[in-house]
C-alpha cells in the first residue's frame, strides 16, 4: 500500500466533510446529513490507518498481511463511506446493503494489522 493513495482518501474525506457542512446543509435532512458525516469520519479514519500501514515497515513474515490490511482499508472506504455517501444523496435504501460489507472489510484490515505487528 502506497501512502500516496491513502493521502488521496483523507484529502477525499475532508473535502467531502467540507461539502456535506457546507453545500449540502441546506439540501439534505438531518437524518440524511448525519449519515453523510459517518461516512466522512470512517473515511478519514481509515485513510489515517492506510497512511499508517504505508507508513509501517513490516518484518518480511509480515509484508503479506500489512498489504492485506491496507487493501482491506481501501475496500472498507469504498463499500462503507461510498455505499453510506451515496444513500445520503440519493436516499435509494438498497445501497445500504453495501455498509456492512465495507464494515467487514475495515474490521478485518484491523486484524490483519494486528497480525502483521505481532509478526
Amino acid at each position: 500500500m502506497h501512502v500516496r493513495e491513502a493521502v488521496v482518501a483523507a484529502f477525499f474525506g475532508v473535502a467531502a466533510g467540507a461539502f456535506g457542512a457546507h453545500a449540502l446543509k441546506g439540501h439534505l435532512d438531518a437524518a440524511a446529513l448525519a449519515t453523510w458525516q459517518t461516512a466522512v469520519l470512517y473515511n478519514l479514519v481509515h485513510a489515517l490507518g492506510t497512511i499508517a500501514v504505508g507508513l509501517f515497515k513490516p518484518a518480511p513474515a509480515a509484508e503479506r498481511a500489512c498489504r492485506r490490511a491496507g487493501w482491506c482499508f481501501v475496500a472498507g472506504m469504498a463499500l462503507f463511506s461510498g455505499s453510506l455517501y451515496l444513500l445520503a444523496l440519493t436516499g435509494l435504501r438498497p445501497l445500504a446493503y453495501l455498509t456492512p460489507l465495507g464494515g467487514v472489510a475495515f474490521l478485518s484490515g484491523w486484524v490483519l494489522l494486528a497480525v502483521a505487528a505481532r509478526r
